[in-house]
């Protein structure tokens, strides 16, 4: 792990620049021990870092550093946090993009919906909107490219997936990921870094 000041109240740590669980179980045990310290205001993990906005009146960037290191230290040998296993309830009949994934991967209908709900996915990141969960990863087999001209409206609930990764769009908006669902799941704040998520067929 390497850090770099962003700001006068802001330090981004870097992880291994590799997309994978090893690297997600280090983010998110990082992410659990820094939501203890006070004084850190706001914390935002991604793939391979993490953005931590801090109180300049407790410390300042080489003291909170110095504890970051300090409690990394401590819990070396710590078993990471349990993580949440969250089930979506899924209607893969009302769908967009569900034959266009399958046929794209030569796939019946059948199968694609298969596919996405045999695997458990991990929550990767959580941005592009609020609740937004980026869900890794996908079985090769259904990996499909993203739309080429993203939809004006993505309805809330939908299901949907791009490259290796599938999501739940938590509000309409515009996107241009394939939607293959949708789901009345409506829980997105407790979306958390690390968490397993499953779909389930309704």
């Amino acid at each position: 792990m390497t850090f770099k000041a962003l700001s006068y109240d802001s330090l981004m740590l870097y992880f291994e620049q590799i997309i994978s669980e090893k690297v997600l179980d280090e983010i998110q045990a990082t992410y659990q021990s820094l939501k203890s310290i006070e004084g850190i205001i706001d914390i935002t993990p991604s793939y391979c870092s993490i953005l931590v906005q801090f109180n300049i009146s407790i410390f300042d960037h080489e003291q909170l550093i110095g504890i970051i290191k300090e409690q990394r230290f401590q819990n070396k040998n710590r078993i990471k946090k349990e993580s949440k296993l969250i089930k979506i309830p899924t209607n893969y009949n009302q769908n967009l993009d569900l034959e266009r994934v399958a046929n794209h991967n030569n796939l019946t209908i059948e199968e694609v919906i298969s596919l996405h709900t045999e695997r458990t996915y991990r929550v990767y990141a959580i941005g592009f909107m609020v609740g937004f969960a980026y869900l890794a990863t996908l079985d090769p087999q259904i990996i499909t490219p993203r739309l080429s001209s993203p939809r004006k409206k993505v309805p809330k609930g939908s299901v949907a997936l791009a490259d290796n990764q599938t999501a739940i769009y938590p509000q309409a908006s515009s996107g241009g990921w394939n939607v293959i669902g949708q789901t009345e799941f409506n829980a997105f704040d407790t979306f958390e870094i690390g968490d397993r998520v499953e779909f389930e067929r309704i």
